[in-house]
């Protein structure tokens, strides 16, 4: 039963609260938490009411009473802990990226598939009710062939700088396209399938940082359509959004008015003129993307759905933005399935 399941979430960081605030809502029990600042770890063992603390995560994943782990620790962190929790027999939900590199990448799938346990990438909008429906709208047929998918994310860090550990390429591997990137790469492929090649332009306009803070790519998809990924840390205040154009309808979502909200335009009403066709609105209720995702993964351990995102699907979020970031520096067009597991961010 979920309320019986024992979690441990490596990283006390921004990211984990939604983790721990997931975990709480599905009934299953934080009874671990790691993080190398002690302060930030018994401010956040307080707050959560957790009862173990360790500043090591691989002593974490040696706690014989946790059963599966969050990881929410910096980018560069994600290979290593993942490993050491899946040698311990843990069940992982690792947050986006994967890794920095498509080997780190196979080497955490490895080893979770020989170790017999869940992996699942943190990739949430998959969970978000918009994207999901949008999905099934998409796989049944009622918006045609699929043309054009637009999708972003933006945000400018609450009017903050952005956090150390997401300020330079050593812990992060990258700034807004890997960061906010990786989201809606993978909401690329769940929407449009693989991708054959990407251009991409990228700068660093706001921030003293080394990695860039404004980016756009362009996709071409194996089934023709094509597409465009737009990622800022420049946008004052928050956006998630997508849209998505079939030869039978048009799909529209975002969350930028703080109220979110899809329409499906489609023609089935005679008459319908330019700029009025027939529109259908949703407004999804209940729990938000990320507690929705710990759900998910907790229902996957249980052996009721599928793995929502899995190692294999985060794998190839990450070729994308490495596809991406070589075709920024390149300034060319560059073919996703040529770029290699040496490749890093």
């Amino acid at each position: 039963m979920t309320a019986s399941l024992k979690v441990g979430v490596l990283g006390a960081g921004g990211v984990s609260r939604f983790h721990l605030a997931g975990y709480k809502e599905a009934g299953a029990q934080v009874v671990a938490i790691a993080d190398a600042h002690p302060a930030t770890l018994e401010a956040t063992q307080t707050a959560w009411h957790v009862p173990r603390g360790y500043t090591d995560f691989e002593a974490l994943c040696a706690d014989p009473e946790v059963q599966a782990v969050s990881v929410c620790l910096p980018n560069a962190l994600h290979h290593p802990a993942t490993l050491a929790a899946a040698r311990a027999g843990k069940h992982v939900l690792c947050e986006k990226p994967i890794s920095l590199s498509l080997a780190q990448a196979d080497e955490m799938i490895d080893a979770c598939h020989e170790a017999g346990v869940i992996l699942q990438i943190g990739h949430h909008l998959r969970s978000n009710p918009y994207a999901a429906h949008a999905k099934r709208l998409i796989d049944s047929g009622e918006l045609g062939r699929i043309t054009f998918i637009r999708l972003r994310q933006a945000h400018d860090w609450g009017g903050q700088e952005p956090r150390a550990s997401f300020r330079t390429l050593a812990s992060a591997g990258g700034g807004t396209l890997l960061d906010n990137g990786s989201h809606v790469m993978d909401l690329a492929r769940y929407f449009g399938g693989n991708v054959r090649d990407v251009f991409a332009r990228v700068a660093t306009l706001a921030y003293d940082v080394e990695v860039e803070d404004t980016s756009v790519v362009s996709l071409q998809f194996e089934s023709g359509a094509i597409g465009s990924v737009e990622n800022a840390w420049t946008a004052t205040g928050w956006e998630e959004a997508f849209w998505v154009y079939g030869t039978k309808g048009a799909l529209e979502y975002t969350n930028r008015s703080g109220t979110p909200v899809m329409h499906h335009s489609f023609r089935a009403s005679p008459g319908t003129a330019w700029d009025r066709p027939d529109v259908t609105t949703y407004h999804f209720a209940g729990l938000e993307p990320h507690s929705r995702n710990v759900a998910d993964f907790l229902a996957a351990i249980r052996g009721e759905r599928s793995v929502i995102c899995t190692g294999e699907d985060g794998r190839e979020a990450v070729r994308l933005i490495l596809a991406s970031y070589e075709s920024a520096r390149e300034q060319r067009p560059v073919t996703v399935s040529n770029v290699s597991s040496s490749a890093r961010s």
